[in-house]
Parts: structure tokens; sequence; C-alpha cells
């Protein structure tokens, strides 16, 4: 089979990924949207509260919240993901054929787009959004720091679980981006110790003090009235969880872990059929052309996926997160392609019958899930 040929089996992953994405969308808009509404509805009225900067943003439009906005506002979200993800691929690596099988392996990872368009409504694809936004700007000065860190707050008041999901990605860009790149002064190691202390600050203030403070009752009947149909009470089921202390999150998690545990098998072989992605990751930081940039990568790469630990031990939602691993991994990933290297790394092949098959696999998985896995 010629080059030609295997040049176009790659393509057509592209196109029934496509195809895979429209129909994960299908899907997604039938199912009611529980989690994702009631948090357009939460704002500041009763004080600082956890979960509720998109609520009190969305108040500032309009006075009544349609259902229909989770999707508007969700697909705006993804649609604007995709464009900055696209960019950033193309950008780092280009869109030429060689190529190809590392953009099937990202774009049309059943962790990445699609699962994200599983989850439409929910904050996790903000992360992400943000982080590729890091990786576009420049890098040149303390001013980028200071955007790192508006960027970690702001996701800190969408979720506070940011601060360990999408946070410590948005850490590392900046120590690859920044100060290995710049090197460390007496100033922007200040400016770096002085945001992270805030970053922390704000996360702890979210956690141990962002809880409503009047009975649920009475926080139930002022969601009501930014309904557009006050009648659908069935999707304020989940009021609940901004009185939900944190030992009671670690109490849900670990009775339901023994069933959580039955999909990590599942979710291992999900990672296998990233293998040759995962190749080229590694064979990227053995490239680096300093042993310190090696041994910062492989440090910041424990530090998120230790992240992600202790995210498992305390919400139960493990397809979210290992989804949101892998998408952290890719994001680093573009990040060390900026470091200097000794050699360059050959791409992907994209005549090799294995990888192919590896590809097509990933291709039509239409999403992880995110509970337990689809």
């Amino acid at each position: 089979m010629n080059l030609r040929l295997w040049q176009k089996h790659w393509r057509l992953m592209l196109a029934v990924n496509l195809a895979v994405l429209i129909g994960v969308f299908l899907h997604k808009v039938t199912l009611p949207p529980f989690v994702p509404y009631i948090h357009l509805l939460v704002d500041y009225h009763f004080g600082f509260t956890k979960r509720a900067l998109i609520g009190a943003i969305v108040g500032l439009f309009t006075a009544k919240v349609p259902v229909w906005l989770v999707f508007a506002l969700a697909g705006a979200a993804w649609l604007v993901t995709l464009a900055l993800f696209a960019t950033l691929f193309r950008r780092t690596f280009g869109f030429d054929a060689r190529q190809m099988p590392l953009f099937v392996f990202m774009a049309a990872s059943p962790f990445f787009l699609k699962n994200f368009m599983h989850t439409l409504g929910h904050f996790d694809i903000y992360g992400c959004a943000l982080a590729i936004c890091l990786l576009l700007m420049p890098a040149r000065s303390v001013a980028f720091v200071l955007w790192a860190a508006l960027f970690s707050m702001i996701l800190i008041l969408v979720h506070h679980i940011h601060f360990l999901m999408y946070v410590p990605t948005i850490a590392v860009i900046v120590v690859l981006r920044y100060y290995l790149l710049q090197g460390v002064t007496r100033a922007n190691a200040l400016a770096g110790g002085a945001v992270a202390i805030a970053v922390v600050a704000l996360f702890l203030a979210a956690q141990f003090w962002g809880s409503m403070p009047v009975p649920e009752a009475d926080f139930v009947s002022y969601l009501k009235t930014k309904m557009a149909d006050p009648t659908r009470t069935d999707l304020l089921g989940f009021a609940y969880i901004w009185y939900q202390p944190l030992s009671k999150e670690f109490y849900d998690t670990w009775q339901r872990m023994p069933s959580n545990l039955l999909g990590v098998p599942v979710f291992a072989l999900l990672i296998w059929l990233h293998m040759p992605l995962w190749r080229y990751f590694a064979g990227l930081i053995r490239a680096l052309k300093a042993d310190l940039h090696r041994r910062v990568v492989i440090a910041a790469l424990v530090m998120v996926s230790a992240g992600y630990l202790v995210i498992f031990a305390t919400v139960f939602d493990y397809s979210r997160w290992i989804s949101n691993w892998a998408v952290c991994m890719f994001l680093i990933l573009h990040a060390v392609k900026t470091l200097p290297a000794s050699q360059e790394v050959p791409p992907i092949a994209t005549d090799d019958q294995k990888t192919t098959i590896l590809g097509w696999i990933v291709t039509l998985i239409p999403r992880v899930g995110i509970v337990r896995p689809f």
C-alpha cells in the first residue's frame, strides 16, 4: 500500500470523527442538563459563593434563564476550544500530512473533544480553553505569569476543583514556557510566589467559606425566581452540592469506590490505545537539550498526575477526571515541544499498520463518559 493511500486513511479518520461528534451532540441535547443548568442560576446574591461565577455573568444579561441556554453557551465554548486547539496545533506542528496521525490521536481522542461534547455544559472545558490561550500567548515577561494567575482565579471561581484539575497544568505551562526559557530572577520569582499564594488563598476561601449561608429551601426558592420555567423543579435536584462539606464528598466517593474501580481496566485500555502518542511524547522529553528541562518536565507530569489522584479520592466522576488528565497531557506535550531540543523527533508513522488500527479504534470510540466508562 503506497504512502498516499496511508495518508488518506488518516484524513478519513477525521471525517469519521466529525460524524461521531455529530452523533454525540444529537444524543446529548436529548438529556436533561441537571448539573449544568443549576450552575447558570447560582450567583452571588447571598454573598461569596463557590461555583457561582458563570451564573453571575449570565445574570448580567438575562433575569430569566431558559434551559436551551445551557447548550448555547456550552456549544459556543466547545467551538471556541476547537478553534483554539486547531490554532495551537498548527502553530506547534503544522497541518502537513506527516503530522496527521498526531492530530488524530489528539483531536479524535475519546478523552478530548468528543468527551467535552458529551459533558456539554460542565465546567471542565473552560480550564482546557484557558490553558490553550496561555500556550498561544507570548511568554516574554512577567505579565505572562500574571495572566496565568488571573486565568487560574477565574477557573477557581467557576469551580474550585479546577485548583487540582487545570491550575497545575497552567502552572506547568508557565514554568516551561517562561521560567525555563527566560530564567528565574528575583523579581519574577517574587511575582510567581505572590500570585501562587493568592491562588491558593482563593481556593481555600471557595472550598471552606463558599457554602450557602441560608437554608436550602430559601436557596431553592431564589433559584426558581431565575428560571424561565419554574415548574422544572427536577432541574434543581442538585442544589445540595452548595451545602455539602468536603467530608461528605469523601464519604460518597469511597462508598462508590468498589464499583468505580471496576472501570480502571477500561481506563487503562483507553490510555494504551494512545500508545503511539505517548511514545512520541517520551521521544520529545528524551530529545530535550538540557538535563534540567527533562527533570522539570518529568516532575511536572508527576505533579499534575498526583493532583488527579487527589481528585479521584475526593469526587467520583472518574470518567471525566481521567479524560481531563489525558487532555492535560496533550497540552503539556505542546509546551514541551517549544523547549530547545538536541535532535528532531520523528513524527508518528503514517504507514504503520498497528498505529493505523489504533487510530481507527480511537476515532470510533464516541466518548469516555462522566462517572463510569461509556
